[in-house]
């Protein structure tokens, strides 16, 4: 480990699910948070920037220091000290990867700070960040960059990059409101019936083709009968725009656990009239390089 050198890891949003892919799909977005983070002889200091300033612990509990204690510890070496400074774009609580972010952002910076090569341990870093969240597919996409299809096998989380679509062209349609994956989890049903099931099945492979080859059969791969209508009571103002673009021929969902809306227009360009005063309308770029690390 060399002594206090600086690195910056800038890592992109997501998008999961993606429809049909519960827990599985994963799109990363331009949108990014970096954080600066070097090594010290004592203590630990955070700031932070940006999205989320005054709602985040500045401390051990803090979840880019988690994420980094945790890689440290699958690494088996530790500094004295840390030094961090985060400055973040994504929005907490809206369905944009923000806590997969940190954790991908800490788990890296952990392993930039020990000398390690990001990409040769690729895998021990998605290990790390996915079991922060639980699943892997925003974490995977943040990580990864571009589309993911992402499985838990027994508490170790599997991934594979797929490159998307050159023609994809999201947009995120962000509303002031918050929500948290584990309330919104709970308005999910233990069972479904066997043909909502089969219904998410092929939706869900479909997604994988209409992502990577086929982007004029988003619509239809987008379908989702799993999860995005029992979120309603959760935010219905998304529900019912998601409905309403579908309606129009316009490919949209919920973006991970919401109230962000995806939608996902051939031209990049959405009615206005269908969106409301509610929603933000931000389009982005699918990001395609996942985590970067840069040294100071």
């Amino acid at each position: 480990m060399s002594a206090h050198r600086e690195i910056c890891v800038r890592v992109p949003a997501s998008s999961a699910n993606l429809g049909p892919g519960f827990d599985t799909l994963g799109l990363a977005l331009s949108r990014y948070d970096e954080v600066w983070a070097c090594t010290a002889d004592d203590g630990l200091v955070v700031e932070v920037h940006g999205e989320g300033a005054d709602g985040v612990p500045l401390d051990e509990g803090h979840l880019v220091v988690r994420a980094m204690r945790a890689a440290f510890d699958a690494f088996g070496e530790t500094p004295s000290g840390l030094r961090l400074r985060c400055h973040n774009q994504v929005p907490h609580g809206r369905g944009l990867g923000s806590s997969a972010a940190a954790s991908v952002a800490g788990a890296v910076a952990a392993a930039a700070l020990l000398g390690r090569d990001v990409e040769a341990e690729q895998e021990a870093l998605l290990q790390v960040a996915a079991s922060m969240e639980g699943h892997a597919d925003n974490a995977a996409a943040s990580l990864m960059g571009g589309f993911v299809v992402a499985w838990n096998n027994g508490g170790s989380f599997g991934a594979a990059r797929l490159e998307p679509h050159e023609k994809l062209r999201p947009v995120a349609l962000i509303t002031s409101e918050e929500s948290a994956t584990a309330t919104t989890r709970r308005l999910l049903p233990e069972r479904v019936t066997l043909a909502d099931a089969a219904f998410t099945a092929s939706r869900t492979a479909l997604a994988v083709c209409a992502f990577t080859t086929r982007p004029e059969l988003l619509l239809a791969a987008t379908e989702d009968r799993l999860h995005q209508p029992y979120r309603r009571p959760a935010y219905p103002d998304s529900v019912d725009l998601v409905e309403r673009l579908r309606a129009h021929g316009v490919p949209a969902v919920i973006s991970g656990a919401g109230p962000t809306v995806l939608a996902l227009p051939s031209d990049g360009e959405l009615p206005n009239e269908l969106v409301g005063p509610a929603f933000t309308v931000t389009p982005l770029e699918v990001d395609r390089g996942g985590a970067v690390v840069r040294f100071g």
